[in-house]
């Protein structure tokens, strides 16, 4: 899986340089892994503003602008954080696009609601918003590695379709 990271990222890389956009990202779950994945291509600093972890409801609250009626209705884990805090990364980096995850990675944390391996991902480039819920338990390294490669792929899905588009 992390060739696969690593060969996703060049391509992502590529797209950027091509389209002249910019990247942020905003992580909890995943906790850095995908801004490592991006930055691991040499050059990703032409696109990549930078990256938060945001584990903690505050950081969420107080970084992003993720608001805490959200966070206490929805709770961390949910589509409506995840989009919010996709548009916080944007805005507080100004970017173009923006990644962003929360979720359970385990071993413990999880609900009958929201079980160990429940997480949301956002992707956001310019205005459009895509959002996936990733279900199931591999464990935690598992579980943070599918989430890293499913960042990547939703983000490379939206920039062909933009590219696409133009």
């Amino acid at each position: 899986m992390l060739l696969q990271s690593k060969f996703l990222s060049k391509v992502l890389s590529d797209i950027f340089w091509k389209e002249g956009l910019t990247l942020a990202t905003a992580e909890s779950c995943t906790a850095g892994n995908i801004a490592a994945m991006i930055t691991a291509i040499p050059g990703s600093s032409r696109f990549y503003k930078g990256g938060i972890v945001a584990y903690s409801d505050e950081v969420k609250e107080n970084i992003l602008g993720v608001n805490p009626e959200i966070l206490a209705s929805k709770g961390a884990v949910s589509e409506e954080t995840v989009i919010e805090m996709v548009k916080g990364a944007m805005k507080s980096m100004n970017s173009d696009c923006a990644v962003a995850t929360s979720g359970i990675a385990g071993p413990t944390g999880g609900t009958p609601d929201k079980p160990v391996g429940t997480m949301w991902i956002a992707v956001a480039v310019k205005e459009e918003i895509m959002t996936e819920k990733l279900e199931g338990d591999e464990g935690r390294n598992k579980n943070i590695e599918n989430a890293t490669q499913k960042a990547l792929e939703l983000l490379q899905k939206m920039l062909q379709n933009k590219e696409n588009e133009l």
